[in-house]
């Protein structure tokens, strides 16, 4: 049997592993992290193939605390190689207050992210002369290197009342502090990324064909979440708003005929062959017991990514 068959694209591949991560490694091995249903702790998975990460030991590395920060809502976590180390990037609440969000970071005292040992960085430190970074509700942090620089992209609410989560992105110092100030990258401007919440979220890096495209999540997490998308040149200065073009339209959304609802807070990888590979959650049903955001049927889910004749990605569930 092919590879290509032993895969299930489109359909539940791991089970109820929300906001799911994957990444290739130089060791050869490919690693699985996501939010567990119970929001309380960061596992790693690891296999030699794609397929083979379905029946992979789970390893718990990390567990919440019991009191203060990181004590709740452990969420999106993702394990990223930045400057010769391997680094966890993950969102928590405080044990005391679920919905104090903020982003915080482990780091590998080792070259194995399973066996070694993490230590806790703490949060995510702003640069100096940033007043606003991390402040409020913060989340969906990726990291991502091009031409030398590193850079931190992630999620952050402002405004009153119902608030709105905009995606922000700033280069880096370190692992674990910035270097430059935010700069807003996309706001919920339409009306497929305001249903229920005004969201912009889960951003996702793919470098191709001449381009740096950012995949991200819209909307609230019920069966409206859907994928929108920004691409820059990659000669451009990333941290130029104006150097982004945002599609007008999601370019993945619920697909009833292929049973796959509420597509969202995807990851990059490839196959066996090299090929492109989106890893995203996504649900099969289209009535949600209780809140959308503790229901654990979100599942990771597979897709061959396509490209069309501008060499822009195409993300289809058929």
């Amino acid at each position: 049997m092919s590879k290509e068959k032993e895969l299930k694209f489109n359909e539940p591949w791991i089970l109820q592993r929300a906001d799911p991560y994957v990444v290739k490694a130089d060791d050869g091995f490919y690693y699985f992290t996501a939010s567990v249903p119970a929001y309380d702790r960061i596992v790693l998975r690891r296999s030699k193939t794609l397929g083979g990460l379905v029946g992979a030991e789970e390893h718990t590395i990390w567990t919440k605390h019991k009191t203060g920060i990181m004590g709740e809502h452990i969420w999106a976590p993702e394990l990223h190689y930045v400057m010769g180390k391997w680094y966890i990037y993950f969102a928590a609440g405080s044990a005391e207050d679920k919905w104090m969000i903020r982003p915080y970071v482990l780091e590998c005292q080792g070259e194995d992210p399973i066996e070694s040992t993490w230590v806790e960085k703490g949060k995510m430190k702003r640069a100096e002369g940033d007043e606003f970074s991390f402040k409020a509700f913060s989340l969906d942090a990726t990291v991502f290197e091009h031409k030398d620089n590193w850079y931190y992209i992630w999620a952050e609410k402002v405004g009153v009342g119902k608030q709105i989560s905009n995606l922000y992105i700033a280069k880096m110092k370190t692992p674990y502090e910035l270097e430059t100030v935010q700069v807003l990258l996309t706001t919920p401007d339409y009306d497929w990324e305001r249903v229920g919440f005004w969201v912009n979220e889960g951003p996702a890096i793919l470098k191709r064909n001449g381009k740096i495209f950012m995949t991200y999540s819209a909307s609230e997490t019920g069966i409206s979440y859907c994928i929108g998308m920004l691409t820059a040149d990659e000669n451009a200065d990333l941290l130029d708003p104006r150097s982004w073009s945002k599609e007008r339209y999601p370019v993945l959304k619920s697909d009833a005929q292929a049973i796959v609802y509420g597509p969202g807070h995807n990851s990059f990888t490839v196959d066996e062959e090299g090929n492109d590979i989106m890893v995203y959650h996504a649900r099969t049903e289209t009535e949600i017991i209780g809140d959308p955001l503790y229901n654990p049927n979100r599942h990771a889910m597979l897709m061959k990514i396509k490209y069309d004749d501008r060499g822009y990605p195409v993300f289809s569930c058929r």
